[in-house]
C-alpha cells in the first residue's frame, strides 16, 4: 500500500512538472508573438515579412487575445487548486486584471463593441505594469515593500523558474503583453484593383 501511495505521489509530481514546463512554452511562444508584432508596428513599412506576419494575425487577432486570457485563467487555476501554489497580493492583483479579460475578449470578438476594446486595453495595460513589477521583485527581492505582501506569503516566493527565467509573473507578463499588441493588430491596408485603377484612369 505505501509503494502504491508512494508510486502515486511521484506521478503527481511529474504532472505538475509537465503541466509547469506546458505553461511556460506557451508562455515563450506568447511573448515571442508579441515581440514579432511590435516589430511589425516599428518596421513593417519597411519588412514585407513583418507587415505580412501582421495582416495575416490581425483577423483572428481578438479570438487569440481571448484564446491568450483563457489559458491564463485555466493555468492559474490548475497552479493554485491542483497543484496547491498558493497566490500572493500581487498574484490576486493580477487575476483581477486577467480574469475579467477572457470575458471582455469574448464579447468584443462577438461584437466589435469599442468599449470593451477600450477597457481590454486598460486592463491588459495595467495587467502588464503589475506583472513586470512582480517578475522584477522574484529577482531582486530587496525591491518589495514591506507593506505590499502578507509576511507569510511574500511576492518574493519563486514556487518554479523553468528554463532558468520562466515562473508564474514572467507567464502573466508574457499573456498581457501578447494580449496588448493582439488589440492594436491592423489589418492589410486595402489595395484598389487594376480594374478600378483603370477606370479612375479613363474617368481623368
Amino acid at each position: 500500500m505505501t509503494c502504491r501511495w508512494l508510486g502515486l505521489g511521484r506521478m503527481e509530481a511529474m504532472s505538475v512538472l509537465t503541466m509547469q514546463l506546458f505553461f511556460s512554452v506557451l508562455a515563450v511562444v506568447a511573448l515571442a508573438g508579441a515581440i514579432l508584432l511590435l516589430a511589425a508596428r516599428l518596421f513593417g513599412d519597411r519588412v514585407a515579412v513583418l507587415r505580412e506576419f501582421e495582416a495575416t494575425i490581425a483577423p483572428s487577432a481578438i479570438w487569440l487575445a481571448w484564446l491568450v486570457a483563457a489559458t491564463c485563467v485555466a493555468g492559474s487555476l490548475y497552479f493554485s487548486e491542483i497543484a496547491n501554489l498558493r497566490p500572493c497580493r500581487l498574484c490576486w492583483y493580477q487575476r483581477f486584471a486577467m480574469y475579467p479579460l477572457a470575458l471582455v475578449l469574448a464579447g468584443l470578438a462577438l461584437t466589435g463593441n469599442r468599449w470593451l476594446r477600450r477597457y481590454a486595453r486598460v486592463a491588459a495595460l495595467v495587467g502588464l505594469a503589475i506583472s513586470s513589477w512582480h517578475y522584477l521583485v522574484e529577482w531582486y527581492p530587496s525591491l518589495e515593500p514591506s507593506n505590499v505582501c502578507a509576511l507569510d506569503n511574500p511576492c518574493t516566493t519563486v514556487w518554479f523558474r523553468r528554463m532558468g527565467f520562466a515562473t508564474i509573473p514572467f507567464m502573466a507578463l508574457s499573456a498581457f503583453l501578447a494580449i496588448t499588441f493582439l488589440l492594436g493588430a491592423r489589418p492589410a491596408p486595402e489595395v484598389e484593383t487594376e480594374v478600378e485603377a483603370e477606370d479612375l484612369v479613363g474617368a481623368e
